[in-house]
């Protein structure tokens, strides 16, 4: 069964970089994922900010997002209170905004799932209000 998800900076990075240590588990849990996947300018932001100037890695991060594995689901002016009230909320994580508009995303579009690798933020935020998310790939 294929699930839609919410994909986050660090699975991101580890589908694309053989050598880190998620990425077998990455790929091996995106047959799981019905793409494309949803995320926000904030985690495509990290993700280029990661990856630096190397331009190999910055080439293969184009080709997979304009594949159509990656759809960025937008973040409005009207989101700006919900993203605040997330982050005063879990200020002693402390929430960073890629973090915040996932969860945000996660309420206001109805997923459950989140492909991540910050299995120790996102198994403490909740999903309006008591709801955990179900994280991809597991630890």
């Amino acid at each position: 069964m294929h699930v839609r998800a919410l994909a986050d900076t660090g699975a991101l990075l580890a589908c694309l970089d053989r050598d880190d240590p998620w990425h077998e588990r990455c790929r091996d849990a995106l047959p799981q994922l019905r793409l494309p996947l949803s995320t926000s300018t904030a985690v495509l932001t990290e993700l280029f900010h990661l990856l630096g100037d190397h331009p190999r890695d910055v080439e293969l991060a184009w080709t997979f997002i304009r594949s159509g594995a990656v759809t960025i689901v937008p973040i409005s002016n009207a989101d700006l209170p919900d993203l605040e009230r997330l982050m005063r909320k879990y200020r002693d994580r402390p929430m960073d905004f890629a973090d915040a508009t996932l969860v945000h995303l996660a309420e206001r579009e109805s997923f459950s799932t989140v492909f991540t690798i910050d299995h120790d933020d996102f198994e403490t935020y909740r999903v309006g209000g008591r709801k955990r998310l179900r994280i991809l790939p597991s630890r």
